[in-house]
Formats: C-alpha cells, structure tokens, sequence
C-alpha cells in the first residue's frame, strides 16, 4: 500500500494552505469589523483530514489524479488488508475527515471496515465519484469530477453537511455486521448487477447505464416464459419488519438507505431519509405498468394487490439460497438480516 507523507504541523480546514475564506459583512458574517466566533475558528483549526484513493475505479484510470495538498495524509490500498491498515493509520493520527476516491464499491469497503479502526466514533466522510457507480454522491449532491481540493475546502464549512444512514447486512450467529453500504437486492437486482457489468463492457457507466440495465431487463422479463429464470424468481423467506415472515418465490427484494436516485428514480416512493425496502412477488403481473408506476413513486392502490410491496422498515430478513448484492458486489447468499445502520455525516459540495 502506498502512504503520502504528510508535513507534521495543523493546517486549517483539513490541510489547504492559506487563509480562511473572507466572507461578506453582515449579521453574523465576518469582514470589517465582524470577526469569526472563536468555536467555529477552532473547529476549522481542528480537522485532520486523509484521502483513501481507490487507482483502479473507473475514473482515475485514465490517468494519475492529483497529490493531496500538504498536511493531509493518503492512501492507496490495492488489498483488503491495506484498507485496514490505512484505516488503522489515519485513525491513529487523529483524521477525523476520511475522503474516498472511487465509487460505490469503495465508499462500501471503506464503510465496512472503519468500525475497526475507529469504533463508535466514526469520522466524517467525504466522496469524490470515479467509480462506475456513484449512487451515493449523486444522492449528496457531488458532481462528477469534484477535485478533492474542492471537497476539503468544503469540510471548512460546516453547512456542507449531510446525514445518511449507512444500511447494514449481518448473517445469523453474528454480532457484527457482515457489510455496511447503502443498496442491497436479491433476486432480478442480482441478475440485473450482471447485466450492468456488461454495460459497463460497453462504454455505459452511471445514468446511461442504470437506463441500459432497466430497460435490457424489463425486456428479458417479459420475453421469457414462465420458467425463464428472471421471472420465475428467487426461492426466498422473507419478514419485512415486524410481518411475519412469508416463504415464496419473490421476483425482486430491494432495500436502500439512499434518500434520492439517479435521473429522479423513486423505486420507494417520494424521497425520504430511513431504510426502505420492495419487495416483488414472483412471477411479476402487470409488469408493462408496474415498471413505470413505481419507478415515478406512485402508490396506486392496485400495485399492493398485484404483489409489489412497499415498506419502510428499521429491519428486513431473509433466508434465501442465492445470492445478493450490496452496492454493486454480488455476495454468497444464507440467513441475513438488513438493518439500518448508524448515522454517518458527509460532506457535499
């Protein structure tokens, strides 16, 4: 793993040199005559910040991104292992605002593994979206190509703040959570994760791809018969949050933590903070106009009645043979429960 050498000495607002901005004068603003409080002065003074950088994501393959600036620490982990160690090191040196270069897969990895080194006191997070997928940026609102300058002189202002709850995956006999991310799906998802890798062999990544995927398929749906795979479903138990739970063939399991979704997606209704679940019966009926209902958040009273399930949930579980995703990684499946996780503040710019 590759380790930048920071300079040893408090930089303000997370190691960018120079003064803090200026701003205008005003009720509660700085400039002539109106100085800074001196808690916030010190807030700023106080961030430590360390850059994970993931080279292999999608963006920052096309060529080297740029040094962090002076005073903030960065890593490059190319195993597991390192990921921990870097965690471990920027722990230790007291960063309390971890940015992530990379995608959804890496904001995952980083999130699963940041309880060990920091344990209940997580850090601040920021993202900067090179990954193939960037559903959580999107959803903060961080452009495509935010410069990780940019996303630290953000952290100097503490309204760039957002709260989202991570959601957690933890298999039976555990204490701890196997995984923490943000979209976990079984079922048509998984097979629908296969087909976006192969739109991503295309030259399709973000928006174009998540249209490619949706509509590549909704076709395969509904051209096959009753026993092509993708609508006859998933063999699969299933409580979703205090229900009972209900053994079936379930077409589609979904479940998210995300507040807003690509080109204004609303697969759980009109947006709102908390862990969401869908849940489609197998095979799907009405499956010409269930797409493009839920998809816009509508809740018309036949979509119930025709097995397409929405539910907010602190908790869904399942115990299921296949397998599922989480964040665009597919995982060996078994006795899960999904669960929100803790609040995690990140910075948008």
């Amino acid at each position: 793993m590759a380790r930048g050498q920071a300079r040893d000495r408090p930089v303000p607002g997370g190691g960018l040199d120079g003064d803090l901005p200026r701003r205008p004068p005003g009720p509660g603003g700085a400039g002539d005559g109106h100085a800074e409080r001196p808690g916030r002065l010190l807030a700023l003074a106080l961030i430590r910040a360390g850059v994970i950088r993931n080279l292999k994501s999608h963006r920052n393959l096309a060529g080297a991104p740029a040094l962090a600036p002076p005073g903030v620490l960065e890593a490059v982990p190319e195993r597991p292992d390192d990921l921990t160690e870097a965690l471990a090191w920027f722990a230790k040196s007291g960063v309390d605002f971890v940015v992530i270069d990379g995608g959804d897969g890496t904001v995952r990895d980083v999130l699963t593994r940041a309880t060990e080194a920091y344990g209940d006191r997580l850090p601040t997070f920021g993202v900067i979206p090179n990954g193939k997928t960037n559903a959580l940026a999107l959803d903060l609102g961080v452009p495509l190509g935010t410069p990780v300058r940019a996303m630290l002189a953000a952290a100097r202002d503490p309204a760039k703040r957002k709260v989202r709850a991570c959601l957690e995956v933890v298999r039976a006999g555990a204490d701890e959570p196997e995984l923490r991310g943000f979209l976990f799906g079984m079922g048509a998802f998984v097979r629908g994760t296969e087909l976006a890798q192969r739109t991503h062999g295309l030259g399709f990544f973000d928006n174009a791809a998540i249209v490619m995927t949706i509509a590549g398929a909704a076709a395969r749906t509904l051209a096959g018969g009753p026993q092509d795979p993708w609508r006859r479903g998933e063999p699969a138990t299933l409580a979703l949050g205090e229900a009972a739970p209900e053994t079936r063939d379930w077409f589609l399991v979904l479940a998210a933590t995300l507040k807003r979704f690509p080109l204004g997606l609303q697969p759980f209704g009109p947006p709102h903070e908390g862990l969401k679940a869908l849940a489609v019966e197998a095979p799907p009926r009405r499956l010409p106009m269930a797409v493009p209902t839920i998809l816009r958040g509508a809740q018309p009273p036949w979509l119930e009645r025709a097995g397409y399930r929405r539910r907010d949930v602190s908790s869904l579980s399942v115990s299921m043979e296949g397998g599922f995703t989480l964040d665009g990684e597919i995982y060996p499946g078994g006795d899960l429960t999904v669960r929100q996780g803790p609040d995690l503040e990140f910075v948008f710019v």
